[in-house]
């Protein structure tokens, strides 16, 4: 008889076990963000310092990618991603019982190997379709997973009121050891494993790098995202300090940009293969800004309580599902034989650039004027992003043209 579909390790893995793997990567990043001030205060430490947790998982997350790309090309992105978990489910213990904040602050930036999890994704679906197809069904995938976001600081903040901040890292190694195990059961290999060295795989590397389409699509993602990360760096903060809401409150605001994510993802699901990428990056990108403008306009008017504050923040989610799935396909098919080191490098470039922007909004607030400094950082973030999408379009032309 032949294997059943679960544990045939040659076929590629189901979408929802793409979905659940990208689930648990964004649920290491957000589940405990409303335990951050408890958090400060168990540790003895500032909200600045606490922050950190934040912004170094990102530097951590995008340094891995830069070389889990290439090392799942050579090796390919099964044990790759099995390995990951298991490093994953082992620093979620040592954040447990760490006995200093120094010790809670390297495990915790171990954790971040679970991250690549978003990269091998896209590269999985790379390997099985097209570009266009790429955006549709990554937009399906995110989609999948978006309810994450969206769940995860509202349990986390319940958890935390309910037993601590320790309760949301039990959840996290429950979750983990159930995705090892679905990984090595349902995710057959996809990547086309090369028996060559290291060596003679990076000659391929500099048609790569030196795409400017590549780094096209590379800035406008991460600018694009750079305002969800801002919002990631600074709403604990604006949350707990401007509008004095308790953890399990800024739970529930904290979850509103993955209501627009959800949909916007499923827009770009049904959406991309009929309008292309170009026009559906546009259109994200023009929904983010235009959602940020409304809000700066009302916080300088003094109009902004956390209800609006947080309620237009769902226009940040809309922009980014709608955007970053065409993106991150347009940079994964610019050289398609190295999906892998595409989605590595890109996830990269991304997830640091957010960790600077995410730093910088802590840095910021402190400065005072309340929410508007965070509000303002987003709102350069995403118009930035604008002009990188149109400079992609006139390659994409010209490169149509010749």
């Amino acid at each position: 008889m032949p294997p059943a579909r679960f544990l045939d390790r040659s076929t590629p893995p189901h979408i929802a076990t793409l979905v659940l793997t990208t689930g648990v990567a964004a649920l290491s990043l957000n589940i405990f963000l409303p335990s951050l001030p408890s958090m400060a205060v168990w540790f003895g430490v500032d909200y600045g310092l606490a922050q950190l947790t934040v912004s170094l998982y990102l530097v951590m997350t995008a340094v891995l990618q830069i070389f889990i790309g290439p090392i799942s090309d050579r090796y390919g992105r099964r044990p790759v991603m099995i390995g990951a978990i298991i490093v994953f489910c082992l620093a979620t213990v040592g954040c447990l019982f760490a006995p200093t904040y120094g010790i809670f602050l390297a495990c915790r930036m171990a954790q971040a190997v679970i991250a690549i999890g978003f990269a091998l994704s896209r590269a999985v679906v790379r390997d099985m379709v097209g570009m266009e197809q790429a955006a549709s069904l990554i937009g399906w995938v995110t989609m999948g997973m978006s309810i994450v976001p969206m769940l995860g600081p509202i349990l986390g903040g319940a958890l935390d009121e309910a037993f601590g901040w320790q309760a949301s890292f039990v959840i996290l190694l429950m979750c983990g050891t159930a995705l090892g195990v679905l990984v090595w059961a349902d995710q057959g290999e996809t990547a086309q494993t090369r028996p060559t060295s290291f060596l003679a795989q990076a000659k391929d590397y500099p048609a790569l790098l030196t795409s400017r389409r590549f780094w096209g699509f590379c800035l406008a993602a991460g600018l694009a995202s750079g305002s969800f990360f801002a919002y990631l760096g600074g709403a604990p903060w604006v949350g707990t300090e401007v509008y004095a809401l308790d953890p399990s409150q800024l739970g529930i605001y904290f979850g509103a940009p993955a209501i627009g994510y959800l949909i916007g993802n499923g827009l770009s699901g049904r959406y991309s293969v009929r309008f292309g990428i170009h026009r559906m990056m546009m259109a994200g990108a023009l929904s983010t800004t235009a959602g940020l403008a409304v809000l700066t306009v009302l916080t300088v008017a003094g109009l902004a309580g956390p209800e609006v504050f947080f309620g237009l923040m769902v226009t940040v989610g809309l922009g980014n599902g709608l955007l970053l799935p065409s993106a991150n396909a347009g940079m994964l098919s610019v050289r398609p034989q190295l999906a892998g080191s595409a989605a590595g490098l890109g996830g990269a470039f991304i997830i640091g650039l957010g960790a600077v922007l995410s730093a910088f909004t802590g840095w910021v607030l402190h400065l005072g004027g309340g929410g508007l400094p965070l509000v303002l950082v987003m709102l350069v973030s995403s118009v930035a992003s604008i002009p990188c999408i149109l400079w992609v379009q006139a390659r994409a032309r010209a490169v149509g043209a010749a």
